[in-house]
């Protein structure tokens, strides 16, 4: 067979539900001191659902306040990519939204699309110029 499949295989796909505004917190404990925990904290299991494929992602460092975790669901997932993998790779890319120097509270393409659809709903009242449709314009 010839064709991109033949030489790469088949395409893999991972689908994940991004939800931020959970009422969900979680602290860590040293002795008698109760604190948020550590950025990159994961958790998988005991609050998470049984029946979905789901974790909790603290992403951000919170010195003043309660952290609140960001909820993830894998609605589709075709790649051969593990828990842990998918959990760091979510994590990594936190890191990779172009204006800020740390990590944001959700990756960086749920703020890409927030953006995106932000500026169509407020700017754009008809198709962009065609000019523009190989340019990063929107940002």
């Amino acid at each position: 067979s010839s064709g991109i499949n033949a030489e790469y295989g088949d395409p893999q796909l991972l689908v994940v539900g991004v939800m931020n505004r959970k009422r969900v917190h979680f602290f860590t404990q040293e002795g008698p001191k109760i604190s948020n925990p550590l950025p990159g904290t994961v958790v998988d299991s005991v609050v998470s659902s049984a029946n979905l494929y789901d974790f909790y992602l603290v992403s951000q460092h919170f010195s003043c306040g309660t952290v609140s975790p960001t909820h993830y669901i894998v609605v589709h997932d075709t790649s051969d990519l593990t828990p842990d993998k998918v959990q760091k790779l979510t994590y990594m890319l936190t890191f990779m939204y172009y204006n800020i120097s740390g990590s944001a509270r959700v990756p960086n393409v749920c703020l890409y699309a927030h953006k995106m659809v932000y500026m169509h709903g407020q700017h754009l009242h008809g198709p962009a110029a065609p000019e523009l449709k190989r340019t990063l314009f929107f940002l």
